[in-house]
């Protein structure tokens, strides 16, 4: 059912999810708490993500959506009451009348029902008249959640990464946003169609590593960023695994600037083609990166010398790629862009790629250099701060 060798070649399955109503429950004095700058608006959001999943359908690319993967992965009543008790544990529900309170509620909802009532976010005030009050209710004015919601579900890339026939289920450098690796848990473990699948990270571990600092290259390379989010620890853990299970031959570690701007690796670039790469233009150097192979049957780190375009030429063994600049290069355009994720890109094809619409320079300099492109609306979906890349998890792209 996992097929990902590649950045670029023809996509045939991808992993999205509608925004729901856990964008409802975003309120701005939780905005740091649930890493949102701004709050989406929600109806002109699901427009926009629903064109967004229409351009993969018109190009001959299959939809899943991970709310109904997870749903039909719970179908069997014990694996749906296991989910319920973990979920209510990583909610961090401590109380017995809530947690009873919960139980009870999701117990009676639907595989759908449940599933999308644990993404939104269960506000205090459904309890109702079952609500006892305690001096904790009296002191806690502003905690109007039992479970917050969980806003950035619609970037699918960062819980789990499918790497070959394998899967990255990731540990979260937030502990908001690490409780979205549950759903991958239960689908790759209890869905018809994924049921056998290996893990080459695993959720429980401790170390933190996120999907958009995860990318690959080509059949035998992975580039992993080392950033806010990923720690190299995690890098370490994932490489040997990958490499031991002999799907892929080398892991480019890079160091990325920690902050906000930089998130993922992907934020700073992305492939588009073959040989070609959009890129913002402070990544290209100085630069820190380092290749993990295997070499009797251990583990071998060796720093990596040259600038971006050499060391990616060298992975692809190519003479030179192309590195196309967000905005061109302009440090004003540039950064702007970059705000908005101009170097996130996602290719459907080798040199065909889907890109927002209020990227508007960079897409001209990308038209300029023969890339194709599918231009989606993006003015609410953009205010979570993550691009097409960030928003879907490919499953299957042709070899």
């Amino acid at each position: 059912m996992i097929r990902v060798f590649s950045e670029t070649k023809p996509l045939k399955e991808v992993i999205l999810h509608r925004p729901g109503k856990e964008l409802l429950n975003l309120m701005p004095d939780m905005l740091e708490e649930l890493l949102f700058d701004e709050i989406p608006y929600l109806d002109k959001a699901i427009e926009e993500h629903d064109q967004f999943a229409d351009i993969f359908r018109e190009n001959g690319v299959k939809v899943l959506y991970l709310e109904e993967l997870a749903a039909e992965a719970l179908a069997d009543e014990k694996i749906r009451l296991n989910f319920i008790n973990e979920f209510i544990d990583e909610a961090h529900v401590v109380r017995e009348d809530e947690r009873a309170y919960l139980s009870d509620l999701l117990k009676e909802l639907s595989p759908s029902e449940l599933v999308l009532k644990t993404m939104e976010g269960i506000r205090r005030e459904e309890m109702g008249a079952n609500k006892k009050n305690r001096l904790s209710d009296f002191v806690a004015r502003n905690d109007y959640f039992i479970t917050k919601p969980m806003p950035n579900l619609y970037f699918t890339r960062d819980p789990f990464s499918l790497m070959g026939s394998r899967v990255s289920l990731n540990k979260m450098w937030s502990d908001i946003r690490n409780r979205e690796t549950i759903y991958g848990k239960y689908i790759f473990n209890y869905h018809p169609d994924f049921i056998g699948t290996k893990f080459v990270y695993n959720r429980e571990e401790k170390f933190s590593i996120e999907g958009g600092d995860e990318l690959i290259l080509n059949e035998d390379t992975l580039a992993i960023g080392i950033s806010q989010r990923t720690d190299a620890k995690a890098v370490e853990i994932l490489a040997e695994n990958i490499l031991k299970a002999g799907e892929f031959k080398k892991v480019l570690a890079f160091v990325i600037p920690k902050k906000r701007a930089f998130m993922h690796l992907d934020t700073v670039f992305t492939m588009i083609d073959v040989d070609a790469f959009t890129v913002h233009p402070e990544i290209e150097g100085p630069l820190e990166v380092y290749e993990l192979s295997l070499k009797n049957d251990e583990v071998e780190v060796r720093r990596l010398e040259g600038d971006l375009e050499h060391i990616l030429a060298g992975a692809l063994n190519m003479d030179r790629v192309r590195l196309i600049r967000c905005a061109g290069g302009n440090p004003i355009d540039a950064a702007r862009e970059q705000w908005s994720d101009g170097s996130n890109t996602l290719a459907i094809k080798p040199g065909e790629v889907i890109v927002y619409d209020r990227n508007n320079v960079t897409n001209e300099v990308l038209d300029k250099a023969g890339i194709k492109l599918h231009v989606m609306v993006s003015g609410e979906l953009s205010r979570g701060r993550g691009g097409p890349r960030c928003m879907s998890m490919p499953v299957i792209r042709e070899k």
